[in-house]
Parts: structure tokens; C-alpha cells; sequence
């Protein structure tokens, strides 16, 4: 099972195969699934914005060397300056003034590769949060945001490829 599985598998309540089956679908599609609207509507989302400053400052911490890190190893080119971005929108999220498909338009220049490659380390990034039940919500979260990206990357592949 590759790297990207096997950290969807730990954070996610899906098999290996439900994943292959919702990665090989339409971002329509599962947006509309609802084993997917389940997984979502499971996030303590009391608990995520109750810890909202120890996600800020695991991503303030995390995320420059991360950004360093997609730029230099994985050439993206579109990188941010600093984690207020990605912070904003994740506090945004919780507190449900952003969308999935605002985050979809946001990391569509992303290449597929980097994205897949990208998801078992930014999720990793919550690996040092002491409190395991804050740990494992946000990776969860994480994780759950990570999994439509990679579901519309690759489905613009297709698309791409198609054309």
C-alpha cells in the first residue's frame, strides 16, 4: 500500500479499498458521498476550535520548513510566504466560513505528484501535539481536507490528459 494509503487509512475511517474507490472518483461525486459527509460531520469541531491556538502555533512552527521543503525538494512554485494563509483558512474551515471548493481552487496549480506526496507530511506535522486526543483530531481533519485535494488533482489529470 503506498505512503499516501496507508496515512488516509490512519486517519480516516476507510478501508483501503473505500479509498481507492473514492480517489478514482469525481470531486462532485464525493463531495457528495456519504460516507464522506460522515467523516466530516464526525470532526469534534468543539474540540478543533477550542485548540485553534495549538494548531496555529504547530502551523506557524511547522510550515515554513515544510513550504521550504515542497519548493526545494518537490518544485512547486506557487508556495506561500509564511503559514498565515494556511492557518486562516484552516480557523476559517472550522468555523465554517471556508469551503472545500474554495480550498479545491486555492491548490488546483499544485501538481498531483507533489499534492500526494505532500499529504503523509503536512499531516505529520501534528505528530508532536502532546494531548493524543487533540493529536489525532486535527490529523484527522487534516487528513479529511487532504483527501478531496487529491480526489480533484486527480480528476484534472484526467481531465488534462483527456484533452
Amino acid at each position: 500500500m503506498s505512503l499516501l494509503l496507508t496515512t488516509f487509512t490512519q486517519h480516516l475511517n476507510f478501508s483501503q479499498a473505500q479509498l481507492e474507490s473514492i480517489l478514482s472518483k469525481s470531486l462532485n461525486e464525493v463531495l457528495n458521498l456519504p460516507e464522506l459527509q460522515q467523516e466530516l460531520a464526525s470532526l469534534d469541531i468543539k474540540l478543533l476550535k477550542e485548540t485553534l491556538p495549538t494548531a496555529g502555533a504547530v502551523l506557524a512552527q511547522e510550515l515554513p520548513p515544510f513550504y521550504n521543503w515542497l519548493k526545494n525538494e518537490l518544485g512547486v512554485k506557487r508556495v506561500p510566504d509564511s503559514p498565515d494563509h494556511a492557518t486562516a483558512w484552516v480557523i476559517g474551515f472550522v468555523n465554517n466560513q471556508e469551503s472545500l471548493t474554495h480550498l479545491v481552487e486555492l491548490h488546483r496549480p499544485v501538481p498531483r505528484p507533489a499534492l500526494e506526496a505532500s499529504v503523509p507530511r503536512l499531516i505529520g506535522l501534528f505528530d508532536g501535539v502532546e494531548n493524543p486526543v487533540v493529536r489525532k483530531e486535527w490529523q484527522k481533519a487534516i487528513a479529511a481536507l487532504c483527501l478531496v485535494l487529491i480526489v480533484d488533482a486527480r480528476e484534472q489529470e484526467k481531465i488534462s490528459l483527456a484533452a
